[in-house]
């Protein structure tokens, strides 16, 4: 697999005088903070897919929108690609930077602008975190539902780039469906707006577009939330099966009986037994699988619908179910949840994080599947799943420091998005393409879906100087790498129902 920009198949990039694009910076810009020395750099050099390392040009850290604006304008006169940086805790290497490019780093914009409780909205800097918003939010009963597990650290501007989502995704939705409006600059510096502060906005939904476009589309220097109230109670259901067959089934039995819960998530013994040594949460370490499922809302609903949940539950086999007795408890069993990806981290020296979608239905055969790939290569796999919306978190254990096992990962983890594809689903769900997935992009798309792609990264970037190589791979990439069935344009798996 070839992660890194590669420009004989990702497209040449124009070679930059880095001493006298820093003059310019520092002309036109005194007072902006340009990071160019090696050391200084190193910090910068990948996101949360640290296995893949570029170190940037130069780094820039505004603090201002017309800093912003301003070193836009000059890349783009110039011909210097750029990439945003928001946290840097994205899993895909879609903030990783370029060696002849600048790394636009946003973690300055940090400030909660104003809370409207009676709109119930958030106008935020795109700097903010996940989890600040609802910090904020909550004295008025209110708060933002999108949850990632690293929602204490990762910014809301990289939330959108990557449309995530988080363990409440089923009910509440995706970021997309929690926005009312985004401000962007564009690459020639030119201010937008999308979306509004209604609910719906006219013309082309602009907005859902941008939404997950992995900083292709424009640099993002305000966000507008949807705020919820929060829900009057909240129970959490855990069931243990002694299969992750059985469990993937009770998944698509309680969406079947017209329920959905505020969270429905699945974890398999691997990822079981890592959470409990790390949190403490209270699962059952001798269960193939658990199921957590949250029930939000009234009281009333709550208890019945917690009845009808338990009674599915013991009817797809589950050997124990047990409700949280408390708000402490219940914090627990999703602190463990949340946690299973440090956690699993103690197991093995290196974990390879990966993300996929497939429909419910598939997931017994997907495990089946995957745990079938998992010997094969040789390496351990634990499964992590916002199960509800079949959206897959499986964690390839490796040791990059053994020879070839790093190589064998990313081989395992391209068998596993494909097999997604293969039963209908899509190689991401919510941690976005960027780099790692470029090549697994050609085995679900065709040369025809692609070339719009690309049609519609010119539209707002003709020039491809924003996040180059990353998202869309180039039909170069296809044809080279052998993932895509590029052959008379046909798409593969052409007999699959797509959604």
């Amino acid at each position: 697999m070839n992660i890194l920009y590669d420009e004989r198949v990702d497209g040449a990039l124009p070679a930059i005088d880095k001493a006298q694009l820093l003059q310019a910076l520092q002309t036109r810009l005194p007072d902006l903070d340009l990071l160019h020395r090696e050391e200084e750099l190193r910090p910068y050099e990948c996101d949360g897919l640290s296995a893949y390392r570029t170190t940037p040009m130069l780094v820039a850290l505004p603090e201002r929108v017309e800093q912003v604006q301003t070193l836009l304008k000059v890349c783009h006169e110039r011909g210097v690609p750029v990439v945003a940086r928001g946290a840097g805790t994205g899993l895909s290497g879609g903030a990783l930077p370029l060696e002849k490019g600048v790394l636009l780093v946003m973690a300055r914009f940090n400030k909660i602008l104003h809370i409207d409780p009676a709109g119930r909205f958030a106008r935020v800097q795109p700097g903010v975190r996940n989890l600040a918003i609802s910090q904020a939010a909550a004295p008025f009963d209110l708060y933002y539902a999108p949850d990632p597990s690293s929602q204490i650290a990762c910014s809301i501007g990289g939330n959108v780039a990557e449309n995530a989502g988080g363990v409440h995704c089923l009910k509440y939705g995706l970021t997309v469906h929690n926005l009312l409006k985004v401000d962007i600059l564009t690459v020639e510096g030119e201010r937008m707006v999308l979306g509004s502060d209604a609910l719906d906005s006219p013309g082309f939904d602009l907005l859902a577009l941008f939404t997950g476009s992995e900083g292709m589309l424009g640099v993002i220097t305000e966000v507008t939330v949807k705020l919820l109230p929060k829900p009057q109670v909240a129970r959490v259901l855990l069931a243990a099966f002694d299969s992750v067959e059985k469990a993937g089934r009770a998944v698509a039995d309680i969406i079947a009986e017209g329920i959905i819960p505020g969270g429905l998530e699945m974890m398999d013994n691997l990822a079981i037994r890592a959470a409990e040594d790390f949190i403490h949460a209270g699962y059952p370490v001798d269960a193939e699988a658990i199921l957590l499922c949250e029930l939000d809302g009234v009281e009333a609903d709550v208890h019945d619908d917690c009845d009808r949940v338990r009674a599915v539950l013991q009817k797809a086999g589950a050997t124990e179910v047990r409700q949280a007795k408390d708000e402490a408890e219940r914090v627990r069993f999703w602190a463990g949840r949340k946690n299973a990806f440090p956690a699993v981290g103690r197991l093995s020296p290196d974990y390879y994080c990966m993300d996929g979608t497939i429909p419910r239905r598939e997931l017994p055969g997907v495990l089946k599947g995957i745990s079938a790939l998992s010997e094969e290569y040789g390496l351990r796999v634990a499964n992590v799943f916002h199960a509800g919306d079949g959206n897959m978190h499986p964690l390839i254990l490796f040791d990059a420091n053994q020879a070839g096992e790093l190589d064998r990962a990313e081989a395992l983890g391209g068998k596993i998005l494909e097999l997604c594809v293969k039963v209908g689903g899509s190689i991401t769900g919510e941690h976005g393409v960027g780099r790692e997935k470029i090549n697994q992009m050609c085995a679900q798309f065709n040369s025809d879906e692609l070339t719009l792609f690309h049609a519609i990264k010119a539209a707002f970037d003709p020039s491809g100087l924003l996040n180059p190589g990353k998202n869309i791979p180039t039909l170069h990439r296809c044809a080279e790498f052998g993932a895509m069935h590029v052959h008379m344009g046909k798409l593969p798996f052409p007999e699959l129902e797509r959604f």
